[in-house]
């Protein structure tokens, strides 16, 4: 089974492919969208969205997963990141991908055992976990695989009630 993770955003949106079969995780890809905060908010949408439809279109994962919004104290950015996480639903949509949504403390448990794990651990349990030489280039694309990992490593029951 191959799985999308995503960690959505939109100055940065992260993503991660990986690939599980018989137990075993491999990474497939991995990497991040950057938009200019001075490009119209249509476009910054339309870079994410046709960065997802690419993927799922070159990948043809089984699933889509991507982290559930932590809202904080700044609205903007909650709204912002809604966004991103909209033009991510709609391009999984448009090819009939199944989308599962976690917690971030839900996605650290799964990969670091613990719910609260800082960034750095996140970034090198997810590369011991897929065997990767390097690290992800940014925190979102180690977050985005996190993601997917999660979603490959969930019991099929928690998978269906994403």
């Amino acid at each position: 089974m191959k799985v999308v993770g995503i960690d959505p955003g939109t100055a940065a949106c992260g993503y991660g492919i990986v690939h599980e079969s018989g137990g075993r995780l491999r990474g497939i890809d991995h990497g991040w969208w950057s938009t200019p905060a001075g490009e119209r908010p249509e476009l910054r949408l339309k870079t994410i969205f046709d960065g997802v439809a690419g993927l799922i279109a070159e990948h043809a994962p089984a699933a889509l997963a991507l982290e559930e919004s932590f809202v904080g104290v700044d609205a903007r950015t909650a709204l912002s990141v809604g966004q991103a996480r909209g033009a991510v639903l709609v391009a999984a949509a448009s090819y009939g991908v199944e989308c599962a949504e976690y917690a971030p403390s839900r996605v650290m448990q799964a990969v670091c055992g613990y719910g609260r794990a800082e960034k750095a651990q996140v970034k090198q349990m997810v590369m011991a976990i897929l065997g990767l030489r390097k690290a992800p280039s940014s925190h979102h694309a180690s977050d985005a695989l996190a993601v997917a990992i999660c979603h490959a490593l969930a019991p099929p029951l928690l998978r269906a009630a994403g």
